[in-house]
């Protein structure tokens, strides 16, 4: 006669503590994912009413053009060329006066900011309305110089939507009246889309700790005059 075996308490036990394991760690996971989701969730938030179309977007006496990133070509990659033909386009409106293009040129053979001002002078900006700031290293950098390197208390931010609620969101910790404008990158670079809005969940959580701590940017320098010059041409007879 056969019998069949029963499992015993002490042989089921491993198994079920190992289902609780599971089911711990899959709800410290999830948990993990919602928190660091709330920096994001905040930044949005905080932005909605700063963040417009080319066509609905307040006058500013600036536009704060943020770097992306230059082809081996020497000119702009797809992401800062679309950028800069908002930037031309708010000036060709009248939203603008002066154009603050800034961006990396932290070595000797990699200048954006020059690469953006020549783009913007061919697109029909007049030069004179250009002026470049070579230390903008990242987001908070380019926001804090902009207001303690160049003066800038009232802008326009220029960047990407996906990019678009953080950089409002640090210009204005910087203590510059900011709104903004971001191109629609998903038409041509959906993959580049995709992975911008991913890392911008990172990145708000290190913009709230920017927004709390306020850090000197990387190289902050003597005071420019070079945007106070560009907005003066506007009343020159």
């Amino acid at each position: 006669m056969t019998t069949s075996a029963t499992p015993t308490p002490a042989e089921n036990s491993e198994p079920e503590s190992g289902r609780r394991l599971r089911r711990r760690l899959a709800l410290l996971a999830v948990s993990l994912v919602l928190l660091g989701c709330v920096p994001f969730v905040w930044v949005l938030a905080s932005t909605g009413d700063q963040r417009h179309s080319v066509s609905s977007v307040p006058d500013r006496p600036v536009a704060i053009v943020l770097g992306a990133g230059v082809r081996p070509d020497g000119l702009p990659s797809y992401l800062l060329a679309q950028r800069l033909d908002l930037a031309a386009e708010l000036y060709e409106a009248g939203s603008v006066r002066a154009v603050l293009v800034t961006g990396d040129n932290g070595v000797e053979h990699y200048n954006e900011t020059d690469t953006m001002r020549d783009y913007l002078v061919a697109a029909g900006v007049p030069e004179d309305r250009v002026v470049g700031d070579h230390a903008g290293f990242s987001t908070w950098d380019s926001c804090a110089r902009a207001r303690e390197v160049f003066g800038v208390e009232e802008a326009t931010v220029v960047t990407q939507e996906f990019h678009l609620p953080r950089a409002v969101r640090l210009c204005r910790a910087a203590g510059i009246d900011t709104v903004g404008v971001g191109g629609a990158s998903m038409d041509q670079r959906a993959v580049a889309t995709v992975y911008g809005w991913a890392r911008e969940v990172a990145a708000a959580v290190a913009a709230l700790g920017t927004v709390v701590l306020r850090p000197d940017p990387r190289f902050l320098g003597d005071y420019e005059t070079g945007v106070d010059d560009a907005l003066a041409v506007e009343s020159t007879p």
